[in-house]
């Protein structure tokens, strides 16, 4: 079993690499395999519009990884997709790579897909839910959590220090990692539920 992640930051170690990291742990930990791939430092041209996707099954631009890894989602049971907060939404190279992945329509129906979003402040909610357009429009599951999907920091080192928001990958990778294995079962053998954990708490007011 697989999970593709996305990473949509220009820095390959940044925030979004971290959470990732910690949701791809969790996948590890019930044997799921996580390829990592770095897309924000790309020079990626939005959607044009064309329409001659829908008749060849891909995007008709060429010159980056857009086709390779519609080809590669295919296989793979889970993708998830991590951006930082760029002026309250995706960030835009990001957002150009998802619009030609996603409208051709690869059929990624009933895959599951996670969320990450990093940022310094605010922001979060609304690319959390353009993040989940993306699942929502392709028919996918979206993993539940206990929260938004959001974890706050300029650097990994900052990050550290937001507990709850580690807390809610965590969760994320467990869960996603269960509804994997529940589907992949077909309904035999279904394990049970990640346990209830208790709730971590961060305040950024100190």
């Amino acid at each position: 079993m697989k999970v593709i992640a996305f990473n949509g930051s220009p820095h390959k170690d940044g925030v979004v690499a971290a959470g990732i990291s910690v949701i791809a742990g969790e996948l590890k930990k019930e044997g799921i395999e996580t390829e990592v791939a770095h897309i924000g430092h790309l020079a990626i041209h939005g959607c044009t519009d064309c329409r001659k996707c829908r008749e060849l099954g891909r995007c008709a631009l060429s010159g980056d990884p857009v086709n390779e890894w519609s080809g590669k989602m295919q296989s793979a049971q889970g993708i998830i997709l991590g951006t930082p907060v760029y002026y309250g939404g995706i960030a835009g190279t990001f957002k150009s790579f998802l619009d030609r992945l996603f409208f051709p329509g690869p059929d990624m129906r009933y895959k599951i897909g996670a969320s990450v979003v990093s940022l310094r402040r605010t922001g979060g909610i609304a690319t959390f839910q353009q993040l989940n357009n993306y699942f929502n429009l392709a028919q996918m599951i979206i993993t539940p959590g206990v929260y938004w999907d959001i974890i706050h920091g300029n650097t990994p080192e900052e990050l550290s220090g937001d507990k709850e928001g580690i807390q809610i990958m965590e969760i994320q990778g467990r869960n996603m990692a269960w509804l994997i294995k529940a589907l992949s079962a077909g309904g035999k053998e279904v394990p049970p539920p990640p346990p209830v954990t208790g709730r971590k708490r961060t305040n950024f007011i100190h």
